[in-house]
């Protein structure tokens, strides 16, 4: 989560520091028109994962990249803290 600092500068001064967790997503639009050279615009999108718990950081990301790539890996990688639900057989549809 979030971790601040307070640091006194002296004379009734303080400097907060605040860290964070930014994740930026690149992606760059060429567009194309005849003879011309190709024109490309650069787009950023930027969120501070510091602002929610550490527990959740997994699936804002793959919120974000199935919103702006199209794509999302929940629980298809080793390293992935969501399980998917247990597999129950068709007759077993009361357990939890």
């Amino acid at each position: 989560m979030k971790n601040k600092e307070e640091i006194h500068l002296g004379l009734g001064s303080h400097l907060n520091i605040q860290t964070s967790q930014l994740v930026s997503l690149h992606e760059t639009l060429t567009l194309v028109n005849g003879k011309r050279e190709p024109i490309e615009l650069d787009v950023k999108i930027e969120a501070d994962f510091g602002t929610i718990p550490e527990q959740y950081h997994e699936v804002f990301l793959n919120m974000m990249s199935s919103k702006y790539y199209g794509k999302t890996s929940f629980g298809d990688n080793p390293f992935s803290k969501c399980q998917p639900a247990p597999k129950k057989r068709w007759y077993e549809f009361w357990k939890k």
